[in-house]
C-alpha cells in the first residue's frame, strides 16, 4: 500500500471553505510512523451531469515552508498587479450559492 492509498487514514483535522462553486477541503492526517501530513482538495459539481470532480494536492511538513513561500508571493503578486475584489459567500444546508456576502476573512 502506497503512501498515496490514503482512503484508511484517519483525519486529524478537517477545514470546508465554500467559496462559490468550488469547495476546498484542507485535510490533516496522519501517516503509519504518525507524521502529519495535509491534503487539499478542490471540488466542484459539473454543470452537465451533476457530477463532483476532485483535484487532491498531497503536501508533507518538510515542503510546508517552501509551499507556503510560493504561494504568498504567487498571491501577493496578483494583489500588487491587479486589482482583486474579493467574493464573500454564505451557504445554507438547504441553498447554495445563494451569494450572500458573510464577515469571514479567508484573505492571506
Amino acid at each position: 500500500m502506497g503512501e498515496f492509498d490514503n482512503k484508511e487514514r484517519e483525519e486529524v483535522f478537517s477545514k470546508k471553505v465554500r467559496a462559490g462553486k468550488r469547495t476546498y477541503f484542507f485535510d490533516v492526517k496522519a501517516t503509519r510512523s504518525g507524521d502529519f501530513y495535509l491534503t487539499l482538495t478542490e471540488s466542484k459539481k459539473r454543470l452537465e451531469d451533476g457530477v463532483f470532480v476532485k483535484h487532491k494536492i498531497f503536501l508533507y511538513k518538510e515542503d510546508f515552508e517552501k509551499f507556503a513561500e510560493g504561494l504568498n508571493e504567487t498571491v501577493d503578486y496578483i494583489k500588487n498587479h491587479q486589482d482583486v475584489v474579493e467574493k464573500r459567500y454564505e451557504f445554507s444546508e438547504n441553498q447554495e450559492g445563494n451569494g450572500t456576502k458573510t464577515n469571514e476573512d479567508f484573505s492571506f
